[in-house]
């Protein structure tokens, strides 16, 4: 029998400037923050809780690896960094085919996983918002071959993808400056995230500590001036190239000329599937990206992580459906950080 209850789910939206500030774990520094809000939004939602049979059945586990996705060009030839607008569509198809749904990266990194039973969730990212991403035609219509185009028209074949991604911008967003209010309001209408990819492109390795948190900041500041709907609140490195360890903490918290940022997830480049939210060793300020290309991959691209999947050589989180519990073989309760998650209830079987 499955046994049904209604949960009060408290979603904080996370808010930067002089808000006071709360961690949702211990005071180490690698711990996501999590803000409140002046008016915090308290959703009532139902969900299953699942017999262990069940659980069993769909083999569930929330302690495996998320991937989340890097790509950069939509373009008409396949390319290191360009996925044609054909391979892209296909690349979603075989996510969908094999179980997976899209969520947010800030909901990825909250651990607010809300993925229907059975399936996993996937992260879809792009880098330098360049005009193949989001492109409008002389029309006024969105360019179906641009990325927007694609994840707008797979949306509508298959609503329950949850299709959502994160676009990060540098200081121009998506090639036009006179069309970027546009886009920067469609895309936050309509499901997607803006990120911070600083404002300049710039090598973070290089930089001094005033010029990391400038690159941060003005990046920010920018595009939440030019669409004041817009909260960014994460961040992907540029060339993955990461400051020393002693300025690293600047990537997540920062303040240049009265502009503050607190981004609850920071980006490297990518090689492999990361820590599910709920694992002991997740780290909000180092997530790992899987590269979406089949060209000069080096044997760690998207289809090679789910051929290991479907192998078993990896093994990737599958959800129970509930936002409001971890559900775990019990054989894996020791690398959950509960004490992060004290407004979930763990499920073991």
């Amino acid at each position: 029998m499955k046994k049904l209850f209604i949960y009060i789910l408290l979603f904080a939206f996370i808010i930067t400037g002089c808000s006071s500030n709360k961690t949702i774990s211990d005071s180490d520094s690698t711990t996501s923050p999590v803000t409140s809000s002046e008016e915090a939004a308290v959703e009532k939602a139902e969900f299953e809780i699942l017999e262990s049979d069940e659980l069993k059945a769909l083999k569930v586990d929330e302690s495996q690896e998320v991937m989340v996705l890097m790509y950069h060009n939509i373009g008409e030839d396949e390319a290191t960094w360009t996925r044609t607008p054909e391979n892209f569509r296909r690349d979603l198809e075989t996510l969908y085919n094999s179980g997976f749904r899209a969520i947010s990266l800030e909901d990825y990194a909250l651990g607010n996983i809300a993925t229907e039973k059975g399936h996993t969730p996937v992260v879809i990212t792009f880098d330098d918002g360049n005009e193949n991403n989001f492109r409008y035609l002389e029309n006024g219509e969105i360019d179906p071959t641009c990325a927007i185009g694609i994840l707008e028209s797979f949306k509508a074949d298959f609503p329950d993808f949850n299709t959502t991604a994160t676009f990060f911008l540098n200081q121009l967003a998506f090639g036009s400056k006179s069309q970027e209010i546009d886009k920067l309001k469609f895309l936050a209408q309509n499901g997607y995230s803006i990120g911070n990819h600083t404002l300049t492109h710039l090598d973070l390795k290089k930089a001094s500590p005033e010029n990391i948190q400038k690159e941060i900041g003005l990046l920010k500041s920018t595009h939440e001036s030019t669409y004041p709907e817009l909260n960014i609140q994460t961040l992907a490195l540029p060339y993955g190239a990461k400051p020393s360890e002693e300025n690293y903490s600047l990537t997540y918290k920062g303040l240049f000329d009265n502009i503050s940022y607190e981004n609850i997830a920071v980006l490297l480049v990518g090689w492999d599937p990361y820590f599910s939210p709920y694992h002991k060793d997740f780290d909000f300020s180092k997530i790992r990206r899987v590269r979406a290309s089949e060209t000069n991959v080096d044997g760690v691209g998207l289809y090679d992580w789910l051929k290991a999947y479907d192998q078993g050589t990896k093994f990737r989180y599958i959800s129970d459906g509930n936002p409001a519990t971890i559900s775990i073989p019990e054989s894996k309760q020791e690398l959950i950080q509960s004490s992060k998650f004290q407004d979930k209830k763990i499920i073991t079987y």
